[in-house]
């Protein structure tokens, strides 16, 4: 008889606040008899921090450990090519102990289908075995909890934008936006920044750091340094406030 293979599971288990984990997501971890993650090399990593208090000791872990994160890398080698291997190998462990009958609960910071890493073990298996995603919290919607800041009133559109973005591309759809969340800043930050002073945004635009996390650090934009700007950050650009 033929084992009956396990379940991918995509957990969304909040933007850091342990607190903001979903009652379901919650439940499916612990019903999980294997928890894996994605981690940088030598890092516990955010998303296991998250959920580490509600881990039981039966429980296998499986730390997917990112052989690269944004470091510059010799030529011939591409940040591209060299993810994207890993991803095909992470998405052979996990298989693995899907094959083997058991269920695999793939944690992820914020909404695993907000660039979220576990898509791209979703990708690569979804196909093949029986699938669960469960949504979680996004970090900009932390973000905005945290400034207390409304996103978008009314009919308003809201455009979500990469920092990594050219200078002039990011500065066109700004330009176009009711309001937007800017994510993926880092080394970012400074473009960012210069764009929206060009485009007299940045008396509008709110700035946070890893929001909801016990590290959280709300900073006004013209006081960022500017090469101190970590990857958990983001900036708000609110809509225009509608006296309703």
């Amino acid at each position: 008889m033929m084992q009956q293979p396990g379940r991918l599971i995509g957990l969304g288990v909040g933007p850091g606040d342990p607190e903001l984990i979903t009652v379901k997501a919650l439940r499916l971890l612990r019903e999980s008899p294997v928890v894996a993650y994605f981690v940088a090399k030598g890092k516990k990593g955010n998303a296991f921090g998250i959920i580490e208090a509600h881990l039981q000791e039966a429980q296998g872990l499986l730390p997917l450990v990112y052989p690269v994160t944004t470091e510059a890398l010799p030529a011939p080698l591409s940040y591209e090519q060299v993810i994207s291997d890993f991803y095909d190998e992470a998405s052979l462990e996990v298989a693995a102990h899907l094959d083997a009958g058991r269920d695999v609960a793939v944690i992820c910071e914020g909404d695993p289908f907000f660039y979220g890493s576990y898509m791209y073990l979703h990708d690569r298996l979804a196909e093949r075995y029986e699938t669960e995603v469960i949504p979680g919290v996004c970090s900009m919607l932390g973000g905005a909890s945290v400034l207390g800041v409304p996103l978008v009133y009314r009919n308003q559109s809201l455009s979500v934008l990469s920092g990594v973005l050219p200078h002039d591309e990011l500065k066109r759809r700004l330009a176009d936006a009711d309001a937007a969340v800017i994510m993926k800043l880092g080394r970012n930050f400074p473009k960012v920044r210069q764009v929206l002073e060009e485009l007299g945004l940045a008396d509008r635009a709110l700035y946070v750091e890893r929001a909801t996390m016990a590290n959280q650090k709300i900073v006004p934009l013209d006081k960022v340094e500017p090469m101190s700007s970590p990857y958990f950050s983001l900036i708000i650009v609110p809509g225009e406030r509608w006296q309703g």
